[in-house]
């Protein structure tokens, strides 16, 4: 069930994708038509259907899951870093708000590495195709001072946990709390929210060592990928990690990632007991 339930937020979020479509100002550079770049946005009676699309989607599977979870005994529980919301799948209320928290989630994640690419590539020019889409779906954010936009992720979290408090507490899924008690929860789960880039990250750093010694292609999304991947690399650059024609500094900036998540979540749970939050 949630295999199914990532792959329907996958449907769900290329219908958002296709609401939100907007048409590049220009006409697409050479190579664009491998990463889908639309040359023309729909008519805006056509983009609704996708937007209602994402509603029945939302309340059908809502509907599936209550109908099929209490014979498999399932019962979904949504990881906020130390919070845990277990829903009740033999309750439709719960399984509505399941489907759209889960949702909502995944377009975060989206929407949390479409500011990682925008800040690692500011330089790239709209001449690529994967970075034009990519700030073409940030719109305005993407002028926005690049501290401002790494401080959006925590204010958003802050401000979502502090509107959904209420009804969570209604329905008995978390304890009442005070109003710091309750921003100090929210500050710490936005900051557990810059952990979830440790995945695309590593798997940039990833794709780009095996497509240095493994040649897969030359494709727009593989050129996207090392121009990414580079820009990562831009910290250790200064740092002798090449021996011989092996560069070690994608090995290490993935180690570097991967233990600094591990420490953020160990602090995180640190700062859980000693708060009580």
């Amino acid at each position: 069930m949630s295999l199914i339930d990532f792959i329907l937020n996958v449907a769900g979020l290329l219908l958002w994708l296709n609401w939100r479509a907007v048409a590049p100002p220009a006409a697409a550079p050479a190579g664009a038509a491998g990463l889908a770049l639309p040359r023309r946005a729909d008519p805006p009676r056509a983009r609704w259907r996708y937007l209602l699309g994402l509603l029945a989607l939302l309340l059908g599977r809502a509907v599936f899951y209550w109908q099929a979870g209490p014979g498999l005994k399932w019962d979904p529980v949504i990881r906020l870093s130390f919070i845990a919301l277990p829903f009740r799948s033999d309750l439709p209320g719960r399984m509505v708000l399941f489907s759209v928290l889960s949702f909502g989630a995944m377009l975060g994640f989206f929407y949390l590495c479409l500011l990682l690419l925008s800040s690692v590539n500011a330089s790239v020019s709209d001449a690529d195709p994967a970075q034009r889409l990519v700030r073409l779906h940030l719109g305005r954010l993407k002028r926005w001072p690049g501290g401002v936009k790494w401080l959006l992720p925590l204010l958003v979290t802050m401000a979502l946990w502090c509107a959904l408090h209420p009804l969570l507490l209604r329905i008995g899924m978390v304890p009442p709390g005070s109003t710091p008690h309750l921003l100090a929860q929210g500050a710490a789960i936005g900051m557990a929210v810059y952990g979830a880039l440790e995945f695309p990250v590593v798997g940039f750093l990833a794709l780009y060592v095996v497509n240095s010694y493994v040649y897969l292609g030359d494709s727009p999304f593989l050129s996207f990928v090392n121009t990414t991947a580079r820009g990562l690399l831009r910290p250790l650059r200064r740092v002798p990690l090449r021996i011989g024609r092996v560069d070690l500094a994608p090995l290490a900036e993935m180690a570097l990632v991967m233990l600094a998540a591990e420490f953020g979540r160990r602090g995180l749970d640190r700062l859980h007991d000693r708060l009580h939050l």
